[in-house]
């Protein structure tokens, strides 16, 4: 109870800069390293030649599936942990991460069953061309071995954020991802596995951070506790942890959606724009990382605070939280746009017109980046706070209001160069969305500062 007790008056009471930046740093470093091995993962599967490097956009789109899944269940749970430990109903908090503890484990099962017994389609589906096919296959089949745990892996992160305890989620992903780093070249050149050393390293990766992480609920370091008797047998608990990880699941659907639409839309020109759009997409999850992380480290600010009626917090973490990362971002797109021929070339040298069209959709993304951030912390505030039907539909305006349309016309029009600059028209598009709605929630927060 005390343990207890004092997660709750740090929530509430520690400054609220200081509280973010307690909760982001250990996300940020655990988002990092992610991006990380996800780019060590391209770079070291480039040196396997063009096809091979499109491969790895292919499967990105099936562990974006896998992620949505996760993130899902998980966010799901964590906005209502979050709420429920700031009005002090622990028994409650303990109910929901253990359901969806079990719902993660069911679905990533599932996907991984009906993933296999289809691969071949699931491949040609996500975009895979003749020549890119075998690769994919055998980089896929891996990861939908791995499919429940890593499901589950996401789940026990956003328990562990939801309370507070960043860092202990850190210690999991950071682990898992230098892992892999460090298997990566051993299975694909040491063992000479090629590709599918790739995704052995990252399933045993995976099945290692998910074990780091079970391990500090089992050891009784958290506030949440998981048990097998938590675990509710009414259909309600799971639909209320859908509802509030909906905006999650539009979000990560919409994201491998809008992948496996743009790997279709650049096949048609060949390998290398799909190759280049692959390597262009890790580089921004890297700069988006830090964006990310900093947003994760807000959410459970915010639920706390929310649940505990601390409105005048909320206001203030939602403006320390927008201003750092439109900072971050703006500094992250000008050096990427300086630096995009380099950058592009550390990936694949010798083929010149990756290099090229990689250099144009990278500086393309580079100018929308400051933009980027007041759609995460909106969707993320209104997630937090119960608003799901909300956050669901600023999930869905990124990547699928704005930018389906656009990548299914741009490229008829523009030929590549649509293709190109479909996601930052989109994100400019995002953002002119959000402005109602930010100042709508203000005023709704004003107006509960003034009846409290």
């Amino acid at each position: 109870m005390n343990k207890e007790n004092s997660q709750y008056l740090r929530m509430i009471q520690m400054p609220i800069g200081s509280l973010i930046v307690s909760l982001a740093v250990p996300t940020i470093i655990s988002m990092l390293v992610t991006a990380i091995y996800n780019i060590g993962d391209t770079f070291f599967v480039s040196k396997l030649g063009t096809s091979a490097s499109g491969a790895v956009g292919i499967v990105f789109s099936l562990m974006a599936i896998i992620q949505a899944v996760g993130f899902t269940i998980g966010m799901g749970s964590g906005a209502q942990i979050s709420r429920l430990l700031g009005a002090q109903k622990t028994e409650e908090a303990d109910r929901i991460a253990a359901s969806g503890l079990l719902a993660a484990v069911s679905f990533g099962t599932l996907l991984s069953f009906f993933g296999l017994l289809f691969l071949d389609g699931l491949m040609r589906f996500l975009g895979a061309t003749e020549t890119i096919l075998p690769y994919a296959k055998d980089y896929a089949g891996y990861i939908l071995y791995a499919a429940p745990v890593m499901a589950s892996s996401f789940l026990l992160n956003n328990i562990l954020r939801a309370e507070g305890k960043a860092r202990f989620a850190m210690v999991g992903l950071t682990t898992g991802g230098l892992l892999n780093l460090l298997l990566d070249p051993l299975f694909i050149f040491g063992f000479e596995m090629g590709i599918a050393g790739a995704a052995v390293a990252t399933a045993l990766s995976q099945c290692v951070s998910f074990c780091i992480l079970l391990s500090w609920f089992l050891r009784g370091k958290t506030i949440v506790r998981l048990g097998a008797a938590g675990i509710s047998k009414r259909t309600g608990t799971y639909l209320s942890i859908l509802k509030n990880g909906l905006p999650s699941f539009c979000r990560q659907a919409l994201a491998a959606t809008a992948t496996i639409a743009l790997n279709v839309s650049a096949a048609q020109y060949g390998d290398a724009p799909v190759a280049a759009m692959s390597i262009v997409g890790r580089l921004f999850m890297f700069a988006f990382a830090v964006n990310l992380g900093i947003g994760q480290g807000y959410m459970p600010v915010a639920g706390y605070n929310y649940g505990a009626g601390r409105f005048d917090r909320v206001r203030k973490a939602f403006f320390f939280t927008l201003k750092v990362t439109v900072i971050l971002m703006a500094i992250s797109g000008t050096a990427g746009f300086v630096a995009a021929p380099f950058l592009i070339r550390l990936f694949i040298r010798n083929d010149v017109e990756v290099v090229r069209i990689g250099t144009g959709a990278l500086r393309a993304m580079c100018l929308a980046m400051p933009l980027v951030p007041l759609g995460v912390v909106c969707t993320m505030t209104f997630q937090s706070i119960g608003r799901s039907w909300t956050a669901t539909a600023l999930s869905l305006a990124r990547q699928g209001i704005f930018f389906l349309p656009l990548i299914l016309v741009l490229p008829r029009v523009l030929g590549i160069t649509g293709v190109q600059i479909t996601q930052p028209l989109a994100d400019g598009l995002t953002f002119l969305s959000c402005l109602p709605l930010a100042f709508s929630f203000f005023r709704d927060l004003e107006a509960r500062l003034n009846a409290g």
